[in-house]
Parts: structure tokens; sequence; C-alpha cells
């Protein structure tokens, strides 16, 4: 920086019970500087974020604020205590004592929709969170200091606050975990790692190359430090390079999903399933037909239907308030819809993490909360020593005897996933699981997904993590209108019509051709004689590939087989795997045929 900071920090150290969170810390922030703070949940960056703010002192080491210069924080749960009306908890944020009424409240809480009279205490999570914000920004201070600035914000106010921060003249400082944000904000990074604070000088893209350069140059170096070191280090960056070498296969299998899920996004039918192999659901995990929901005369749902198949991961998005989670109440069997039908899949087994973290209890350890009393847990049918699954989840072992109510925001997270993934299900419900979580857990949990066996169902504003996740998306755009469409984020953004009064009527624009997206074209009143032939022909030729692929598995089963009979190994493992394809094709043509013959009765 050529000038002086605004706001520094100098040799802070700073300890949290028996662990020194910060050892040496050191940063600057300059004037009009956009700057994002990462680190592993429980490395200290909200910690760290507060000693910049002033509200905690540090054991020992120096801040420094520049006189004059006005900082306002952003922490992750405002304090509404002693206000009686949003306005008035927001203009504590103006620098000249004005009162609840000044015209530079009523703006920003315009933008943000909230009303200026609301009680703060019974405020939902979103609600909080843009109150917060408004007393953040309405005194346009020099520096802000963003914890976690999107929890608990629907999409149109993240893309509010990002338009909003890439004009803004002060300096800040942003903790987040939403890749996107991060990426057109920040033009540096500080990494709190261990204890100290290195910074990189370049945008966010570019951070991960640049982390991961540093850690092989530390490993190299390591041999010398002992065991603990090792363990605590190593372990976890090895654990992260991995998983980002493995994305890319991820990802092309992500996008295989998304094309099978393309064909059926619009396309209707009744198809009952038989059970699959224990432990599974049947092909179709939920079926939903002319759904719809009100409560009062506000319409929540209106003539909503899909079909999710077994595999499918489906992400939720749509303004707070828009009726998101009535939707997935319905589509999961919790809440009946007031018109039209759902139906599950055979043998679904339902899990739901929730936003709300309800399943934990502050007053025991991640250990208990697991396994009880026991040394094991069964993770999904196997039994696995519970100091070995909680590093999987990035845990250090002296965590284990932690209490819950010590662990940060994102390692509770963590925590709920652990212990949600253990039992057996086909059916993982996850409403915002993307808040307080770090990049790195994030990734864990991307590759959680990735190699989860069963359906998905997720709501999230996260639109980087959407586009890696999900195969299709349903929004939930307001007075009963939702559309689902294949492919994440991004391609929901270049599907999505343009506004009602500038586009033609979708009927207009439908070539003739084209069945509609709610209905079968009524000129067709049964299946072509083709058509009906093949799905007559189909149950015979998957019950002949399922008794062939027994006797592989058998033939493959023999011990001496590879050792007598290399060539007879190899082509039978061959054909294994072509018979395998062959029934999944089998059983995505019979679904098609059986719907729309359903479709074309109805």
């Amino acid at each position: 920086m050529s000038e002086p900071p605004l706001l520094a920090l100098r040799g802070i150290r700073h300890r949290l019970a028996e662990r020194a969170l910060l050892d040496g810390a050191e940063l600057g922030i300059g004037r009009g500087e956009r700057l994002c703070l990462v680190g592993r949940n429980g490395a200290g960056k909200s910690t760290l974020m507060r000693i910049l703010a002033g509200s905690v002192e540090a054991d020992h080491g120096e801040r420094f604020a520049q006189p004059g210069a006005r900082v306002a924080y952003l922490p992750q749960e405002p304090d509404f205590a002693g206000f009686r009306t949003v306005a008035e908890y927001v203009a504590q944020g103006l620098p000249d004592g004005a009162d609840a009424g000044d015209y530079r409240v009523a703006s920003i809480l315009d933008e943000l929709r909230l009303a200026p009279d609301l009680d703060p205490g019974p405020l939902s999570g979103g609600e909080a969170r843009r109150a917060a914000l408004a007393r953040t920004l309405v005194g346009q201070p020099d520096v802000l200091l963003l914890d976690e600035p999107t929890n608990h914000l629907d999409l149109p106010t993240i893309e509010w606050l990002e338009e909003k921060l890439s004009t803004w003249r002060g300096g800040y400082v942003l903790v987040s975990h939403d890749r996107r944000l991060l990426s057109r904000l920040a033009r540096a990074v500080l990494w709190l790692d261990r204890g100290i604070v290195r910074r990189f000088e370049g945008a966010y893209d570019g951070f991960d190359a640049w982390a991961e350069d540093i850690l092989v140059r530390e490993e190299t170096e390591r041999h010398k430090l002992d065991r603990l070191i090792e363990a605590e280090t190593a372990w976890s960056r090895k654990s992260i390079r991995a998983r980002r070498t493995r994305n890319e296969g991820r990802m092309r299998r992500l996008v295989e999903l998304r094309q099978v899920r393309k064909s059926d996004v619009g396309r209707i039918g009744q198809v009952e399933m038989a059970a699959a192999s224990s432990g599974q659901s049947g092909a179709l995990a939920i079926e939903a037909r002319g759904i719809a929901k009100r409560f009062g005369e506000r319409v929540i749902v209106e003539d909503f239907s899909t079909r999710i198949r077994r595999g499918h991961r489906v992400g939720l998005i749509g303004p707070n308030g828009a009726g998101k989670t009535t939707l997935l109440r319905m589509l999961t069997g919790e809440l009946a819809p007031d018109g039209g039908w759902v139906k599950m899949g055979a043998s679904v087994l339902p899990v739901v993490i929730d936003q709300r973290r309800s399943q934990l209890d502050p007053a025991r350890t991640p250990w208990e909360t697991l396994a009880d009393r026991n040394d094991h847990i069964v993770v999904r049918g196997h039994p696995t020593h519970v100091m070995t699954y909680m590093r999987q989840f990035l845990f250090r072992d002296e965590q284990a005897r932690q209490l819950v109510g010590t662990l940060s925001g994102g390692e509770r997270n963590r925590l709920l996933l652990a212990k949600a993934l253990a039992a057996d299900s086909n059916l993982l419900v996850l409403d915002e699981p993307t808040n307080d979580l770090d990049a790195d857990t994030l990734d864990l949990l991307q590759e959680t997904i990735a190699d989860y066996d069963g359906t998905v169902l997720l709501v999230s504003h996260d639109r980087d993590f959407l586009d890696r996740v999900v195969t299709s998306t349903i929004a939930v755009e307001g007075d009963g209108r939702v559309v689902e469409y294949p492919g994440g984020y991004s391609d929901y953004l270049l599907q999505r019509p343009p506004p009602a009064e500038t586009r033609p009527s979708a009927e207009a624009k439908r070539p003739a051709s084209m069945p509609s997206s709610t209905s079968v074209d009524r000129r067709l009143r049964k299946l072509s004689y083709k058509q009906q032939r093949e799905l007559d022909d189909l149950p015979a030729r998957m019950e002949a590939l399922q008794r062939e692929m027994v006797a592989l598995n058998e033939k493959l089963a023999s011990r001496s087989l590879y050792t007598a009979d290399p060539k007879a190994f190899a082509a039978a493992t061959a054909r294994l795997g072509a018979a395998q394809a062959e029934l999944s094709a089998a059983e995505e043509t019979w679904l098609e045929l059986e719907g729309l013959r359903e479709a074309l009765a109805s």
C-alpha cells in the first residue's frame, strides 16, 4: 500500500481456552481495498474480524485505526436487544447520532425491502440479516468488515449486495463461503492459516493455485517436524489437494447426469416402481403431478409437476418467503398439497439436514453426538471408529471431547452433516447446507454429494455450489409460479424467460410439433405400434439382463479364473459392464414409454 492503512493489526496473539488461535497475525486495510479473508472453519476468522472491529481485545499485539476513519462491522449473529423497531436498530449505524426518522435509514430499508416499524425480535433469518446489513452500510463507513454477509440471504438480495459492494468507495474485508461473490469482488486474499495471515495479491480465482504451491513447498520441508504437527497439517492439506484433483471427473459425471435430466424436465407420467435391492430406492424417487398450495389468499404453488429419479440432484431456488420450504415439505411427504398428488418411490429412506441445526445438543460432545458412549459408529451399514469418521469431516482429534456449543458455526454444520450421512438413507434433503462453511468444507460437501448413491434435494442460495452439484433447478418464483430447468444456476439464468411484459406467449412461440410442458398433445391418443411393442418386450429383456449379470458375477467371484484364463476374466468383466449399461438404458426407456402411456390414458 502506498499510503498508511486505515486499519491494521500487528503481532496479534490470541488464545481460545488452551488453543493458540492467532499467533503473530498481521494485516492492513488501505483506502478502497477489496479483500477477502479465508481459512479453515475454526481457524479464527470471526475472532480476527472482531479484533479488527475493536469489539474483542487481543491477548497481545496492536490494533491501529487512523483517526477519523469510520469502521462498521457485520457480525454473524446480530444483537437486537434494546431496540423497539428495525429503524431504531439501523439508525445506530449513522455516525452523526441521527435518529430513526433520518432519510438515510428509510432509503437503505427500502432498498432491502424491510418495513422500518418492524419489531426486530421475531425477524426471520433472512430479515435479520438484511437489517444487520442496513445498519452496517447506512453510514457509508470507510472500512466494512463483513462476516458471512450472504448467510440466510436469498439470491435477489445477494445480487443486490454484490452490486452495492462493486461500486463501494471505501475498503472492505469479506468472510464468505460464496465463491461467486468472492470471485467478483475480491482483489486480494488474506489467508488465515495456523495463526498467521498470508496475503495473496490477486483475484480470488488465483488463490487456490498460490496456496497449493505454498503447501507443496512446506511439505518438502516438513520432514524435520514432529508427527503431531504433521497430523495437524499435512493430512488435511493432502486431503484437500486430492479432492481438487478428483473434481474434473466429478464434473464430467455431473454433465452426463444433466444431459439425462434435461430429457426429463417437463415430461410427466405416472409410474409405479418395484422395490430395488436392499438399501436402495426404486428408479423413481419422487413424482408430483399438478400440486397446488395456498395459505389464505396467498398462492404458494399452483399446478406444478415433476419426476425425480434415483441419483438426481435437484436444487430449489427463489426469494425468501416465496415458498421453497413449503414445496420441499410437499415433495418429501411432510405436507399434503391442496390439489394434485405426490408419490414417493419404493423404499425411499429420507434424511433431513435443516439450517437451524436443531438435531445438535450444545451440551454434548461431537463424540457423544455421533456415537453416544460407543467407540464405533455404524456408517451406512459399516462399523467405523468415531475418530476415523470425524477426521473424514476435517475435525481435529482434540475436538472430539469439546462441547458442541464451543464449535464454530461451520464446524457445527460439518458435525450435523457427519451425523446425518451416517444413517441409512437414499434421499438426502439439505436446507441451506453451505451456511458458515469454508471453501475446504464446501469441497468436502461437494465430494460427499457426488459420491452419494441416492437422490438429493437441495435448497441453496450459493450460485457456485448449485452449478457444481445439481442436475436440475426448480425455481420458486412467487405468486404460485414454479418452473423446473435442467442444469445449475448458470443454466437457469440462460433458460429463464424475459419479463412477462416483454415476452410473447409461450404457447404462441412453441412449434406445432412440440408438446406442451404441462400436458401431452391430445391428438395422440395411444402409443405407436413400435412404441407399444418395445414397451411389451422390455420387461423380459431386463429380466434376462439381470440373470446374465448374476451369472457373470458368480463367474468373476471364482479365485482361479484370473490365473487360469486371463482372457476369459477380461471378457467377463467387459461383458458385465456392457450388461449393466444395457440394463440402465432399458430401464430408462421403459420409464419413458410407461410414463407416456399413462399420460395419454389420463
